[in-house]
């Protein structure tokens, strides 16, 4: 899988390193399902199940007058597309190999190169999903139109960058405590059901409740590719520049957390007593 000769030079140490993690991104993407077709449409089903389920629930609860003036389906998308990408972003470099698995025991692999992987190989399904789903629907159901797609993408890698720094954070943590950061790490994503403010509009808020979500950089990521889809909605509550702050203070972190956790690796730590 991994070439032995690699050349000295830095343009080709830098193609090296990107085959590499082009290689550790398919069997990442080739572990789901051997199937890349089989395992596209299962990611779309979930996607699709989660979008009906939300557009039920918004009907049920009569919260559809709280959406922006529009397309109602395309305003649930907007936030689930996100919300998936950037929780699942954090599951995959959580669950991304270590420093102690049989796979670092390959000279050219890192946990750079894993971590890697596992971040792009997300970011590909997620995308490849998106996009697939919103021409099936502007094809077959509505045309669809957005009012600034750059801006919108844009927030979508913000919330899968964000998402990576934060999964670097709780890998780095990981080996030092397993259990509890696990816990804390399922506690986070199943919070971001609501705390991610993809059921609502920031701008429609109260103060008091405002607070409640303004911490959560997925918040404003969501809000902000909401004013970049429609033409009529002008986010006042929150900026791109906060999740992106943040993004890069955690990736930090976890960087320096993950390289410090190397040195004192040991295959002890998973051992049971």
């Amino acid at each position: 899988m991994f070439k032995a000769d690699r050349s000295n030079s830095t343009l080709g140490s830098t193609f090296s390193l990107l085959e590499l993690i082009y290689h550790a991104t398919v069997r990442k993407l080739r572990q789901s399902h051997g199937n890349a077709l089989v395992g596209l449409l299962l990611n779309m089903v979930q996607t699709i199940l989660l979008i009906l389920t939300f557009y039920i629930m918004f009907g049920v609860l009569g919260l559809r007058g709280n959406s922006v003036r529009g397309d109602f389906l395309l305003y649930v998308m907007s936030g689930i597309f996100l919300f998936l990408t950037h929780t699942k972003t954090i599951g995959a470099v959580f669950g991304a190999e270590g420093p102690t698995s049989a796979m670092m025991k390959h000279a050219p692999m890192t946990t750079a190169i894993s971590i890697s992987a596992a971040a792009l190989s997300t970011l590909y399904i997620q995308m490849l999903s998106m996009i697939t789903v919103l021409f099936i629907y502007h094809a077959a159901f509505q045309p669809i139109e957005i009012y600034d797609w750059v801006g919108a993408l844009a927030m979508m890698l913000l919330s899968w960058f964000v998402g990576l720094a934060i999964g670097l954070v709780f890998l780095a943590a990981k080996p030092w405590a397993p259990d509890v950061v696990g816990v804390i790490q399922q506690i986070y994503s199943r919070a971001n059901m609501i705390a991610s403010g993809k059921m609502f509009l920031a701008n429609n808020l109260p103060h008091k409740m405002l607070v409640l979500f303004d911490w959560n950089p997925l918040f404003h990521t969501i809000d902000q590719a909401r004013g970049y889809t429609f033409i009529n909605y002008n986010p006042h509550f929150s900026n791109w520049h906060y999740p992106l702050y943040v993004g890069l203070a955690l990736l930090m972190i976890g960087l320096m957390g993950e390289f410090y956790t190397r040195q004192y690796a040991s295959l002890s730590w998973s051992a049971r007593r």
